[in-house]
């Protein structure tokens, strides 16, 4: 049975965490995620909670923490953002070739310098290729329902990676939404039982994270990556599962007037609603108009991209984020490298838009896909990168 109550999401993800009867949370307060681990706090404090709150002197020693306990059998959490994550950088590599199952909450924020603690999802790409799954929130209620199934989906023991839950700074963190919610222990029916993966036995000791070297390191992290790959099917069985237990519907990706467009825009986090407001009116009006946002980024959800995006002629490519110096940024790369070998494919180009907060409006959006529909009548992209929003 679900009930309904007004949460922002920092709020939101600390209930579900909560909720999970959490064994171990370690994590160093930065905005704009401060507020779930003051809540957690609370939790523990008040006896709502029974688990071990580690304070720590920062975000490296956060992480390595989970690490820990997470080997020790406990099921962890941590959140940060942007300075954070990167703190946590080295360790971001170790919890996942270790095949730890911490669950991250990462309130997307820019990147320094100059300083800004506002939305950009430079901190969701610089883990990108570090082998966790990630999840990416649209609105408060996925934050939730995210967080829920990341414990689900990194326990499961075909899949064993550690896993981030995205939702935006401030759009997402501190808005305040009616999020229907769950009973605890209707939540526990749903997630696996608390059985640790490698059990401490004293009689039979574990080394973890030796010296690796040419020798046999290669075929390490091969391994790694085919075990990354194959927990695609246990993912989308999380979500089918977690659609039976809630009736709401979860897939990698998420897409509105696909079926027939020929132009279309591709996002993550918050800014898909704008985008999707904006396709509804425009289709409204006759326009072959679309929108595919992932709530799966990692890992890439290749096969049903190609399958959306077969009759579209242009495709805008939206990052909230930038890669200096490389020819796209971080999305646009993916969807380029997942379609680039393909006998017909739509024409990209990269939009840039939002970067420390700036708001991305509907007016924004129906430049863009009037750049799409001229790219797709005349069948060539004069121009590959497009900056929105931004003040000359």
């Amino acid at each position: 049975m679900a009930r309904i109550i007004g949460m922002n999401g920092d709020t939101a993800v600390a209930y579900a965490v909560k909720q999970v009867d959490v064994d171990v949370i370690a994590a160093y307060p930065i905005t704009p995620q401060t507020i779930i681990v003051e809540k957690l706090s609370e939790y523990v404090n008040n006896g709502e909670l029974n688990a071990a709150y580690v304070p720590v002197e920062s975000e490296h020693s956060a992480l390595s923490a989970c690490v820990g306990a997470s080997l020790a059998g406990a099921r962890v959490f941590t959140a940060t953002a942007s300075q954070g994550l990167a703190l946590m950088y080295e360790i971001l590599y170790i919890a996942s070739s270790l095949r730890t199952t911490i669950v991250m909450a990462l309130g997307n924020r820019a990147l320094s310098a100059p300083i800004n603690i506002h939305c950009s999802h430079d901190d969701a790409y610089a883990a990108r290729d570090a082998g966790w799954i990630e999840l990416f929130a649209e609105n408060v209620q996925e934050a939730y329902d995210l967080t829920l199934q990341a414990f689900r989906i990194a326990e499961d023991k075909n899949v064993l990676f550690p896993t981030i839950v995205n939702l935006d700074g401030f759009i997402l963190t501190h808005s305040l939404e009616g999020v229907k919610v769950f009973e605890d222990e209707d939540i526990l029916k749903f997630l696996p039982p608390k059985e640790p993966v490698y059990p401490l036995d004293p009689e039979n000791p574990r080394t973890y994270g030796p010296l690796d070297l040419f020798d046999y390191y290669i075929e390490h992290k091969k391994h790694q990556a085919e075990a990354l790959k194959a927990s695609y099917p246990y993912i989308l069985k999380a979500f089918e599962e977690f659609e039976e237990f809630s009736g709401r519907t979860y897939r990698p990706l998420k897409t509105l007037g696909m079926e027939d467009a020929e132009v279309a825009i591709m996002i993550l986090g918050s800014a898909a609603g704008t985008v999707r407001e904006v396709v509804r009116k425009l289709r409204e009006k006759g326009e072959k108009v679309g929108v595919v946002s992932l709530t799966l980024y990692r890992p890439f959800p290749q096969k049903e991209l190609i399958e959306t995006l077969k009759g579209v002629k242009a495709l805008a490519v939206m990052d909230r984020s930038y890669s200096f110096g490389s020819p796209g940024a971080q999305l646009f790369m993916d969807v380029a490298a997942t379609l680039i070998n393909l006998k017909e494919r739509p024409l990209l180009f990269n939009v840039v838009y939002g970067l420390g907060g700036r708001d991305l409006k509907p007016e924004h959006v129906v430049q863009i896909f009037e750049k799409a529909k001229k790219i797709a009548e005349e069948g060539e992209v004069p121009e590959k990168e497009v900056w929105v929003g931004v003040r000359e």
